[in-house]
């Protein structure tokens, strides 16, 4: 009886409110049938709940039934998914990777605090605040967590050390961490510059400006910006960026959407590198702003693309902040490039696993390897603005030059190898054991590229840990390929971890066919 009677409460105080919502939304208001579908199940449900994950999972079903790119982000998730593009995060100042189960410090952010105190590249963090990281199966995240923190806080740490009798203990006081978008800058043939953007953050244009003027004084008269991988950013970075090669007024990108009226971006014509020779790498994995920025550059006819099909995403999302600190980035417009072409590829709404598979797709119907396999609808014919050159709308950009994906290279061995992290495990295991006689052998980065040569032990290491784990390669023209192809990807890591991602890509693009074919196009004859 007790039950019923509360029962019954329930359904008149629901019969209340819903009285409330017929005033407030209409009798037949999608608002108010969604809030009493989650009063029913939150209050009657036979089962407790978890109301703030009831609303969160029906946002993320709605949105789901969109288009791929509209999306909702918890609290931490939003705030790790903005840090990469603000330019900035407060914690240690370390780069890290783990080595069954412990941390181990590859480099120190340079005047960061973890540097200032001592810590060294090579030592194993081992506790933070008294509470043991180390041989815990603790989570990458949880650790970051612990050793992240408000600027001006202190976090103790004890750090193992090789040579030392015991552990060493570390006071550290968080600061803010510089977060770089620029991989590389440097002069990768004679007045030849080279520039890797990795995202459009809020300070890459700063980034950007500054390796330019670098490389001018070292006699740059053609720049290649490496585009490949660049999963876009901020609209405005990318903007700006363009604005430094275009005419005045020449457009860089409009949107339009339903509810949002279109908006034009063009350029001031104040650009300091207008007349600089241009060539723009991409690939499939190229997408939104870095699409933007080599699409607008293509369709002034302003430089040369050499790669591969970008990735197709042409939709304009805009960020809905919710009290709790999460976030909905809801697709409210489509992205033009000057040509009047949307860059957007096909998708059909809720079906994000076909979505995500576009790339898979690609490989297999052979257009990674062959440009004569992708085949335009006249109807998405466009032109370019000054020399009115054939392109094409309807997903992603399609570059000037293009440079098929070599699929012989690729083992599938070493995919195998690399997606079970025996690779990277490995490398760090070898460059534990080996830093400092690394160091000493190599003063210099210019002294490793040109004399070092992977030891043909780490080789047999990856590949007998990978037969361990039943990765075989079929036959014996697989695993030289296989070789081949790992003692270049191990020379890069290795050149990373002793100095920068500017040595792993020195290292690595010397055999990157489309970084090749860019440095043939660009090198004076």
């Amino acid at each position: 009886m007790k039950g019923y009677l509360i029962a019954l409460l329930l359904f008149l105080g629901m019969g209340n409110v819903s009285a409330q919502l017929r005033l407030n939304f209409g009798e037949n208001s999608p608002l108010r049938k969604m809030q009493i579908a989650e009063m029913a199940v939150s209050h009657l449900y036979v089962d407790s709940v978890d109301e703030s994950k009831l609303v969160e999972d029906a946002i993320r079903g709605m949105l789901r039934e969109l288009d791929p790119h509209s999306s909702y982000t918890d609290a931490k998730e939003t705030k790790a998914m903005n840090e990469p593009l603000t330019g900035d995060f407060e914690g240690i100042g370390v780069q890290f990777n783990m080595i069954e189960d412990t941390l181990v410090v590859i480099q120190t952010i340079v005047n960061g605090p973890s540097q200032r105190v001592g810590i060294l590249a090579g030592d194993r963090i081992v506790a933070v605040n008294d509470t043991a990281i180390a041989g815990v199966k603790m989570s990458r995240t949880d650790i970051m967590k612990r050793l992240r923190g408000k600027k001006g806080t202190k976090v103790r740490v004890q750090v193992v050390r090789r040579g030392a009798d015991k552990p060493l203990p570390f006071v550290i006081t968080r600061a803010k961490i510089p977060v770089h978008s620029i991989n590389a800058a440097y002069m990768i043939r004679p007045q030849v510059g080279y520039i890797r953007i990795e995202s459009f953050g809020a300070k890459t244009y700063d980034e950007f400006m500054t390796a330019v003027d670098s490389l001018k004084r070292q006699g740059m008269h053609h720049l290649i910006i490496d585009l490949q991988e660049n999963g876009g950013g901020y609209l405005e970075t990318a903007v700006k960026i363009a604005n430094e090669f275009l005419d005045e007024d020449d457009m860089i990108v409009y949107t339009n959407g339903r509810a949002v009226p279109r908006r034009e971006y063009r350029a001031r014509g104040n650009g300091d590198l207008r007349d600089m020779p241009l060539t723009i790498l991409i690939d499939e994995f190229s997408a939104s702003a870095s699409e933007i920025f080599a699409g607008a550059i293509q369709d002034h006819d302003r430089g040369t693309l050499v790669g591969r099909r970008s990735f197709g995403k042409g939709l304009v999302q805009r960020p809905v902040e919710l009290p709790d600190g999460s976030m909905i980035r809801l697709t409210v417009a489509h992205y033009y490039i000057p040509s009047g072409r949307c860059i957007q590829k096909p998708y059909k709404k809720g079906d994000l696993k076909e979505y995500q598979m576009d790339i898979e797709h690609r490989l297999k119907n052979g257009e990674l390897t062959n440009p004569d396999s992708i085949h335009f609808a006249d109807s998405l014919k466009c032109y370019t603005l000054k020399k009115h050159r054939t392109v094409y709308g309807g997903g992603g950009v399609m570059p000037d030059i293009f440079v098929p994906l070599d699929t012989m290279k690729y083992t599938k061995l070493d995919r195998r190898l690399a997606v079970k992290s025996i690779v990277i495990n490995q490398t760090m295991k070898y460059i534990d054991n080996n830093r400092k006689q690394l160091h000493k052998a190599y003063k210099t980065f210019d002294d490793f590229n040109r004399d070092y040569i992977v030891p043909q032990s780490l080789l047999d290491t990856i590949i007998a840990e990978g037969e361990k784990q039943n990765l075989k390669a079929k036959d014996d023209d697989e695993l030289q390929r296989t070789l081949y192809y790992l003692r270049i990807q191990l020379k890069s890591l290795i050149a990373r971890d002793l100095w920068d991602m500017q040595a792993y890509f020195k290292v690595w693009n010397e055999h990157s066919d489309i970084v090749k074919k860019a440095i043939e196009k660009a090198e004076p004859l």
